[in-house]
Parts: structure tokens; sequence; C-alpha cells
């Protein structure tokens, strides 16, 4: 039974990912959002763990042979292992070189298609709210009246721990996205908002002319005469 609800959880979350990640390609092509690359990069890592998770599961159930006469069970462990390591590397690391590029020369995301990124993001965030809730579910028949920090910590079965956190850690990571991407542009301004580089700028330019108008019309007396015009 658990087996079976591992395999579901596993399942479930590698068809949410993988139709995630064709999503954002697509939706990289149409705007090149650096946002959209590395959120598709991090769902096609997903979907390679999930498939990692499987053969590791597959393998663990092989028969006991007399070089390995306690069975193949714990391979499982080395494979949830590897998808832990292929999470760091390829999602985590990847996001924070697109980030680090995007800080060094930021742009807005321009063209027709700026939408494409947010209603991808909001599709991507309900599948893996199924995803976890699936996860979730599974988790619950073998958790008993276990916390979940103990759950995790000291779950006999590896996958399920992982799909919770690696679920629950691409929710937050999409929130993020979404947060990132919809303070680009408005949606009736076809300038970036303030939250952009070109928005920022124009708003220190507006606080400066205001701060020298507010300091001429604070001049008065003799002095008045004294203070330069504002240009």
């Amino acid at each position: 039974m658990a087996a079976n609800g591992g395999t579901k959880a596993i399942v479930a979350a590698l068809a949410a990912n993988l139709t995630i990640a064709v999503l954002k390609f697509v939706a990289y092509f149409l705007t090149f959002s650096s946002s959209m690359l590395a959120e598709a990069i991090h769902s096609l890592a997903d979907s390679g763990n999930q498939v990692l998770l499987l053969v590791g599961g597959k393998r663990a159930k092989r028969a006991a042979s007399p070089e390995h006469p306690f069975g193949y069970g714990r391979e499982r462990y080395i494979y949830a292992f590897i998808v832990s390591i292929v999470l760091f590397s390829v999602g985590g690391l990847f996001a924070l070189y697109e980030a680090w590029g995007k800080l060094q020369h930021p742009h807005a995301i321009e063209g027709a298609f700026w939408w494409v990124p947010l209603a991808v993001l909001i599709g991507a965030i309900i599948a893996e709210s199924f995803s976890f809730r699936t996860a979730i579910i599974e988790s619950n028949h073998v958790r008993g009246k276990q916390s979940w920090v103990t759950f995790i910590r000291s779950a006999k079965q590896p996958e399920l721990p992982v799909i919770l956190l690696e679920d629950l850690g691409a929710l937050v990571g999409l929130v993020f996205a979404l947060f990132g991407v919809s303070t680009t542009h408005p949606p009736q301004d076809p300038a970036p908002w303030p939250g952009g580089t070109a928005g920022r700028r124009q708003n220190q330019h507006r606080f400066v002319r205001g701060r020298r108008t507010v300091a001429a019309s604070r001049a008065t007396g003799p002095a008045a005469s004294c203070v330069p015009p504002v240009r």
C-alpha cells in the first residue's frame, strides 16, 4: 500500500512537471523571459527527478541474490540522494545564473505576448497544487499521528518526503516568479512598472525635481532673490 502510494504521488508529480515544462518553454520562446527559461529548466529537472525515483523504486523491488542477500531495497535511497543533488545543481544553480545575468542587464518583457508568462505561471501553480495535494493525501496514509517534520525525517519510504519537499519548493518558487514577472510592466502601460529599471529612474528624477521645487518655495525674504531658478 505504501509503495503504491509513493508511485502514485511520483506519477502525479511527473505528469504535472512535464506539462508545466512544455508550457514554460513555449512561453519563453514567445517572450524570451529569463524567469520562464529558469522555470522551464527547473520543471525539466523535476521531471527527471521523478523518473529517477521511479527507476529507484523499481530496482529496489528486485529479489535477493547471492551477491545481495538482503535485497536491493536500499537503492531507492541512493536514487533519492541523486535527486536532491539534481534539484540543487540543475534547478537552483541555473536559476541563480539567470538571475545574476538579468541583474546586470535588466529589461522588461516586451511584445504582444507579455501576458503569456503570467498565464503559464498561474496554470503552473494550479498544477503543482494538485500534485502537492496528491502527495499530502498519499503521505497521510502512512504518516499516522506523526507531525510532518517527524514524518519527513523518519520516513522509511524516501519518495514521499522528496515529492512533498519538491512540490512545496516548486510552489514557493512559482509564487516568486509570478511576482517578478508581474512587476516588469503594467497591463495598460507600455512602459515598465516602477519596479523596473526605467520606472525606478523616472521616479528618481521626479523625486529630485520635487526636492528642488520644495527648496525653492521655502526660500523667503532677501535670500529668495539669491536662489537660482529651478531648471
